[in-house]
């Protein structure tokens, strides 16, 4: 339960949100896919969020709501990502992952949490989710971030 939030107003935006997702303009759809990450806890955002994923006339659509998603980095983006991925075709899986490498590749901890995430999603119950998880945690694994913590001198 979402304690302190006003759930009625969020779920007003989701519903606006999902009439944007509909929209012939992939401007519209891409900007739905954003800010839908927003809400991607509410059980109402799952489907219209993975429709976007995999938008079907424009990745743009798929790349930016990918980022949007990762770039929550927690468990309900990256199961959203990791559920749509299993089902993704080549096309729309380089745009997923494109958008993993660019939300992954500064921050060596970032990614090293990315990736026990997805070891947890593994035990998923959904076996599509568990398919995206083994998938992202591979591209995960090849990404060299630019920046490692540093180790303390002990000063």
């Amino acid at each position: 339960m979402m304690t302190g939030m006003d759930v009625e107003a969020r779920r007003a935006v989701v519903v606006a949100l999902l009439g944007l997702g509909g929209s012939g303009a992939y401007q519209d759809r891409a900007d739905a896919g954003r800010a839908l990450a927003s809400f991607a806890e509410m059980p109402e955002s799952a489907q219209p969020l993975r429709r976007l994923l995999l938008d079907a006339d424009d990745t743009f659509v798929t790349l930016v709501t990918a980022d949007a998603l990762l770039r929550r980095k927690d468990l309900a983006g990256l199961a959203l990502v990791a559920g749509a991925l299993a089902d993704a075709d080549d096309n729309h899986a380089d745009w997923i992952f494109t958008a993993v490498r660019d939300v992954y590749m500064i921050y060596a901890s970032e990614r090293d949490a990315a990736v026990r995430m997805c070891d947890a999603l593994l035990e998923d119950p959904d076996p599509g989710i568990r398919q995206g998880a083994a998938r992202l945690s591979g591209t995960l694994a090849a990404i060299n971030p630019v920046l490692y913590p540093v180790a303390s001198s002990g000063d």
